[in-house]
């Protein structure tokens, strides 16, 4: 796993075996990355990275010039590696949050303009997500919510869904309010 652009680009992130998590490949991240240089300004972002495992997708955004990133992930030694990379990196930017997704988003109040949500692909809930994320308003208006799930897990029947990428065995399925 490593850093693909930004100020930390190249940097290689070893985290602990036996963490429950599923890291979105380089792959897959590097065409993610490649279609927001395009449509989003890093800096002017408020992230909330849902399931964020050991932090890579978070990484990247500060690593881009993000201020405001808040990753929320329930195992907590998942939480303390991605507190300690940020500590060790110097990236204030990243909030850590251990916390239940589904739970947190059920409370939250604050809106972002982008949400990345990369969830268990069996986890039984995984095509409400964006349900409540947009019953709950945390997206901003102008907003993006990103959902990485299993290329054969279709979500285009979704209110406000827009595309779908497929890189292998994942796909980014990418919603917004704005048509």
């Amino acid at each position: 796993m490593r850093i693909i652009g930004g100020s930390l680009k190249g940097l290689r992130l070893t985290p602990p075996t036996g963490l429950p998590v599923r890291p979105t490949t380089d792959m897959a991240k590097e065409a993610l990355f490649n279609i927001l240089n395009n449509r989003v300004d890093y800096q002017l972002l408020t992230v909330l990275d849902l399931f964020s495992g050991t932090g890579g997708i978070s990484l990247e955004f500060a690593s881009r010039g993000c201020s405001d990133i808040t990753s929320i992930d329930k195992s907590m030694p998942c939480v303390t590696y991605l507190k300690t990379i940020a500590k060790q990196h110097q990236l204030s930017a990243i909030t850590t949050v251990k916390a239940d997704v589904l739970k947190y988003l059920e409370t939250e109040t604050k809106q972002y303009d982008l949400i990345f949500a990369d969830p268990p692909f069996d986890l039984p809930q995984l095509t409400a997500i964006s349900d409540i994320i947009f019953r709950q308003k945390i997206l901003t208006p102008s907003g993006l919510l990103i959902m990485e799930h299993p290329s054969m897990k279709k979500l285009d029947d979704k209110p406000y869904f827009r595309e779908q990428r497929k890189y292998g065995y994942s796909s980014f399925s990418f919603f917004s309010c704005l048509e």
